[in-house]
């Protein structure tokens, strides 16, 4: 009984990190510019995986398992964000200017 209740959730967990990493390509595929599609891809791309690491877990049990796992979750919970915003202030400061779209500039120096 308690297996049966452990692979829904395993597979709910996978379905709904499914989901999350088929909006950050759907994102990278629609959105108009760099900065926005280094955004999905951050965002939904690090909830997919972290979703995945959860259905890792839970399907192993096993502690070195779930250890691993959340230590990788962990890793790209802080590597992700930080290097997306790293890489999109590079690439500001190479030229790439935003999409017409864009309201606010706040790295425009006018």
């Amino acid at each position: 009984m308690m297996h049966e209740i452990l692979s829904y959730a395993v597979g709910i967990f996978l379905i709904i990190g499914g989901i999350f990493s088929l909006a950050a390509a759907i994102g990278l595929l629609r959105l108009p510019d760099l900065y926005t599609r280094m955004h999905a891809a951050s965002k939904a791309g690090t909830l997919g995986a972290g979703f995945g690491f959860l259905a890792i877990a839970l399907a192993s049990l096993e502690g070195s398992v779930v250890l691993r796992a959340f230590a990788g979750f962990i890793f790209l919970l802080l590597t992700a964000p930080i290097s997306a915003h790293l890489l999109a202030r590079a690439a500001y400061f190479a030229g790439y200017k935003p999409a017409k779209v864009t309201k606010i500039d706040e790295m425009d120096p006018k």
